[in-house]
């Protein structure tokens, strides 16, 4: 009888699951992923903002951001039916989105100081 490998239905990769694991390779993030590596390669080309970084061997050297967004790009393509265009400018609109958001509590601050200022001038207008 042959052996097979048992797995637990839904049980992650054992590359998911590594701690203080800084860079993968192409062929782990294709493992991880679930796509294949000329796609990865492909989607570097697309998609400005999936950019791994290389080592000296220029082999890719995959960050935990760049898994991420190769995830949410998928799910784009293949659960949203995005078009490669589509989820380009969804991925650039979502980033700045989160940008603003990011500069809001500078923001304001920034209104604050202008309006004490304002009231500041009021008062001196109005002596």
């Amino acid at each position: 009888m042959p052996r097979t490998a048992s797995r637990t239905p839904g049980a992650s990769s054992p590359n998911r699951n590594r701690p203080g694991k800084l860079f993968y390779r192409i062929q782990e993030v294709a493992e991880i992923t679930g796509l294949k590596p000329y796609i990865l390669r492909y989607w570097e080309s697309e998609f400005r903002e999936l950019s791994p970084e290389k080592d000296q061997s220029d082999q890719r050297r995959y960050r935990q951001s760049d898994i991420e967004m190769i995830q949410q790009i998928k799910d784009l393509l293949y659960n949203q039916k995005y078009t490669i265009a589509g989820a380009r400018q969804r991925i650039r609109m979502d980033r700045s989105l989160r940008s603003t958001r990011r500069d809001e509590p500078s923001n304001r601050s920034a209104l604050h100081g202008i309006r004490a200022e304002l009231a500041e001038l009021m008062k001196q207008l109005t002596a």
